[in-house]
């Protein structure tokens, strides 16, 4: 991704998606406190914090490094909670979009969603909601 932004001329216009299944099938592991704090201190080193600017959020049904984008719900693959609860606790990232692309139907989102709802803890009343995305191609 760094060295994507690094052929864009006007830089201040482009901002970064985090996909957790995405950062994971790449080896980022970010399962617990110790491990996402050194994924988003290199996260912030080589790309910079500030560029964040929405999250997709969804476990995964691949092992860590596995290269492969299979989504699962929340808390039921590879990541397991203790991934989101500390993304959705993190202050840095108060107040930016997080879209749930996980799979299934609108019951699925649902509870995919309590799940996320029940893993905000103090910050909870200044986190923006979490966005279910459709069930269209591409997402698994």
């Amino acid at each position: 991704m760094a060295e994507i932004l690094d052929f864009i001329k006007e830089k201040s216009r482009v901002g970064i998606c985090v996909d957790s299944c995405h950062l994971f099938a790449a080896g980022y592991d970010i399962r617990t406190r110790k491990q996402y704090q050194a994924t988003m201190k290199q996260l912030d080193e080589v790309i910079g914090l500030e560029k964040v600017k929405a999250f997709h959020l969804n476990d995964s049904k691949t092992e860590l490094g596995s290269r492969v984008d299979r989504h699962e719900h929340i808390g039921q693959g590879h990541l397991g909670l203790e991934a989101f609860r500390l993304i959705v606790n993190d202050e840095r990232f108060l107040g930016l979009p997080m879209v749930l692309e996980t799979p299934g139907k609108e019951e699925d989102y649902r509870r995919n969603l309590q799940t996320l709802k029940k893993l905000r803890g103090a910050v909870a009343a200044k986190v923006k909601s979490v966005l279910p995305v459709s069930s269209g191609a591409g997402h698994r």
